[in-house]
């Protein structure tokens, strides 16, 4: 048998093992709340429950916008089944610049990032418009399932 200092060990993974959703009851599911519909974060902007039938349990049907794509999806699923959730982070950063479609953004502590694409449409639009006006702006990230997208932004205070 091999002792402790002869054996090399490999770890492939190095995150904090933090899962991305958690499982929620489906009938604690609320509208403006966050579900996983087709393996995509989604926010729920329709609920409603059938009667329980004949032969089985009460269902709910979900009407929800996917928060990256802006796609609309539907779910049918029994009330006492659980659905997963998304773990949904927001965080608000301060813009130092664009470069190539990505934005330069700096968090309170300091750190940097450049991995954040700019919008499409309005706010990508409102970005540029308060850059150029040389104002200092604020943008908000969203953050779920591994992908980030730039929803908001706002005026900075200088």
């Amino acid at each position: 048998m091999a002792s402790a200092e002869d054996q090399d060990y490999t770890f492939d993974s190095a995150d904090a093992g933090a899962s991305t959703t958690y499982p929620m009851q489906c009938s604690a599911l609320r509208k403006n709340g966050f579900v996983v519909i087709n393996r995509r974060p989604c926010k729920i902007v329709e609920m409603s429950t059938s009667k329980t039938g004949k032969h089985g349990h009460a269902k709910v049907h979900m009407v929800a916008i996917d928060i990256f794509t802006g796609k609309k999806l539907e779910d049918l699923s029994p009330s006492t089944h659980n659905m997963d959730v998304p773990n949904v982070s927001r965080k608000e950063y301060q813009l130092i610049n664009v470069e190539d479609d990505f934005l330069s953004l700096m968090d309170d502590s300091g750190d940097t990032r450049e991995d954040v694409k700019m919008p499409d449409g309005e706010v990508g639009d409102r970005i540029r418009k308060m850059q150029d006006e040389g104002k200092d702006v604020n943008v908000i990230v969203l953050k779920a399932m591994g992908e980030e997208v730039a929803i908001d932004c706002k005026e900075g205070a200088k």
